[in-house]
């Protein structure tokens, strides 16, 4: 079996946080409007909201389906993920990816984790996992450390660049040591 790799989109496949006025290279501007982003924002009349703005990558898509592991979104996009990114990036339109719920994903965690993470643990049931997102801190690698029973790669993406070859490069090669131990801690 795979390992898991949970993609976060803002930050790994949308680099936000680059400068507004410079997309970053092999990047294309998209403007959405998901309906759960409405309706977060049920005090504007629609007619005021404006749409997001979203750089993402076409190769992306292409290069995740070739690394050796299964792909799931653990993203605050939950599925909206599947209708507004996956086809944008590259993914096949006719198979979503599984998504993990994240509920109220704004709760305040009261160890200093990410709201994420502790779902994130419950849904991967010990499954070896790596996880990208640009809001991974050291109370979430504790957390996981102590919780999670498999092999587990917390790793940290700028949301001013975006995933990149080094990141391709670290998952890659978690990957191949996962399978060379078989899976175990």
């Amino acid at each position: 079996m795979k390992p898991l790799l949970l993609l976060d989109v803002d930050g790994p496949l949308n680099p936000f946080a680059a400068p507004p006025h410079r997309r970053p290279a092999g990047y294309q501007t998209y403007r959405m409007m998901p309906d759960t982003w409405i309706a977060q924002h049920p005090h504007l009349p629609q007619r005021r909201l404006k749409p997001l703005r979203v750089w993402l990558n076409p190769d992306h898509g292409p290069a995740l389906a070739a690394l050796p592991f299964e792909l799931v979104w653990a993203t605050t996009w939950e599925h909206d993920a599947n209708e507004w990114i996956g086809w944008r990036i590259g993914l096949p339109r006719e198979r979503d990816l599984p998504v993990i719920e994240f509920g109220d994903q704004f709760a305040d965690r009261p160890d200093g984790t990410y709201v994420k993470t502790w779902k994130i643990v419950e849904w991967a049931q010990g499954r070896p996992f790596a996880w990208v997102d640009d809001q991974i801190t050291e109370a979430d690698q504790q957390y996981v450390t102590r919780h999670h029973a498999g092999p587990a790669l917390l790793h940290w993406v700028d949301p001013a660049k975006g995933l990149d070859d080094e990141d391709f490069a670290v998952l890659t090669e978690w990957a191949a040591d996962v399978a060379r131990i078989g899976g175990r801690s």
